[in-house]
């Protein structure tokens, strides 16, 4: 089944309706992450891709990124709860919510308008270069996973 497209305005709007679900007292299914901290977590994905941080993993690192996380996290097929994550992803300390929240909605706009031919061959720090279907996944199946994780 081919996940829902993060460059429809469909999509962003159900993305939208779910994000306001979730408020700063929201509790976690599964995980450690506080709801600020999980706003925080996916922007750090954005913050990748539109190089506001770089990943620079060494060679042997990447080829292993590559080999046997690319596939996973740009498949069709769902987290599984308590996946483990890069270290860039950890968010140990506290974060302001609506700040996150804001910054989360305004990577969602973006890249719903920069469309999918701004990320076809565009070339990510830590899997290479990527085709359009496969920023998709990647962005679309971890908003998806962690929204699930507070029931949104």
């Amino acid at each position: 089944m081919a996940l829902p497209s993060v460059f429809d305005s469909k999509t962003t709007e159900e993305t939208f309706k779910r994000i306001e679900n979730i408020n700063y007292m929201s509790k976690p299914l599964w995980g450690k992450m506080n709801a600020s901290q999980m706003l925080a977590h996916l922007n750090v994905a954005y913050d990748l891709a539109y190089g506001k941080i770089e990943a620079k993993p060494n060679f042997f690192a990447k080829l292993m990124l590559k080999l046997f996380v690319k596939g996973l996290v740009t498949s069709d097929k769902p987290y599984a709860q308590n996946s483990r994550t890069a270290p860039y992803f950890i968010i140990a300390n506290e974060r302001d919510f609506e700040k996150e929240k804001s910054k989360l909605i305004d990577y969602i706009k973006q890249t719903e308008a920069h469309g999918a031919k701004y990320f076809e061959g565009k070339e990510s720090s830590s899997f290479g270069i990527m085709t359009a279907k496969e920023w998709n996944a990647q962005f679309y199946k971890h908003i998806d996973h962690h929204f699930r994780q507070f029931g949104a």
